[in-house]
């Protein structure tokens, strides 16, 4: 009896199981389908949001880099006008600084002195020594004239500060009195011209002047750059002697060499007053004409 009973107990009790089974199969069935739902849709939210995601940072890197482009192109103009007021400044100070004169370094001179030839022209052997057409005895004279000073640098090429070296071009007249024109006095005194009538030359021995033309282009070496006080030399320059009296060749030009030393002083704004000495040598006379000699004088002069 009590048999039956447990057994009756145990089949309601499995009985009841399948059917509880049986109604949550279905339950069970219809929650994993919403579940994969859900994980679907959310899923589709995840890429959603990073998809805006990428969106958004492609956004800010595209806003960096315009930022960074206007930053740039704001301290370009900000140095740009930094220049611009830096110009406008410069100007300013320019304008309001009064005008300074530059260094007057070149020179034009007017000079003169004395003037000695080694050798007179005139001697006791006229026909060979220079006589023929003047025998003037007295070598020395008076000579002026005018040179022009090129300045090319102010350090001699680089070699000694305070140092200028110029280019000297010059020319003188010189000149030592008279003499007689022996071609003409005893030997031609009496002129046949064209038609037979002759002319005599009232008995006076005619006369020449003995004056000489040189031209120099000389470099010259000018010590203390900027003091007004300025030595200077001439290690060597070239002459181009040309003769009033033609020699007995009937030559007129000669070369030759001269050397000089001197010095000067700016007295006021550009006036230069200045003395020199030069000594004129030639290798040999000019057909028997000397043209040797010595120079001393003084100059005035005006830089520009």
């Amino acid at each position: 009896m009590s048999f039956t009973k447990t057994k009756l107990a145990l089949g309601v009790a499995a009985a009841t199981l399948t059917m509880a089974g049986a109604m949550v199969a279905p339950q069970a069935q219809a929650a994993g389908s919403s579940a994969e739902r859900v994980a679907d849709a959310a899923a589709r939210k995840t890429e959603a949001l990073e998809a805006q995601m990428q969106q958004m940072a492609d956004q800010m890197q595209a806003m960096q880099a315009e930022l960074s482009r206007v930053k740039s192109s704001s301290a370009s103009s900000t140095a740009a006008n930094a220049k611009v007021q830096e110009l406008d400044q410069w100007m300013a100070s320019v304008k309001s600084t009064p005008a300074q004169a530059s260094a007057k370094d070149n020179l034009v001179a007017v000079r003169g002195g004395w003037s000695a030839l080694d050798h007179a022209r005139g001697n006791t052997t006229p026909l060979t020594d220079g006589a023929l057409l003047s025998n003037n005895r007295n070598n020395e004279g008076f000579y002026f004239g005018g040179a022009f000073d090129f300045n090319v640098n102010n350090d001699l090429f680089g070699l000694v500060d305070d140092t200028s070296f110029a280019i000297e071009l010059g020319v003188e007249y010189a000149q030592y009195g008279t003499g007689t024109n022996a071609l003409t006095d005893g030997t031609l005194t009496a002129l046949q011209t064209a038609n037979g009538e002759t002319i005599v030359l009232n008995g006076h021995s005619p006369r020449a002047t003995d004056s000489r033309l040189r031209i120099n282009a000389s470099p010259k070496i000018k010590f203390l750059h900027g003091s007004k006080f300025r030595p200077w030399l001439i290690p060597v320059g070239l002459d181009i002697n040309i003769l009033g009296v033609p020699s007995n060749a009937v030559s007129v030009l000669n070369a030759g060499l001269n050397f000089g030393a001197g010095a000067e002083y700016d007295l006021f704004r550009g006036i230069v007053l200045g003395t020199d000495v030069r000594y004129h040598y030639s290798t040999s006379k000019l057909d028997g004409t000397p043209t040797d000699g010595f120079n001393a004088g003084g100059y005035v002069g005006f830089k520009f």
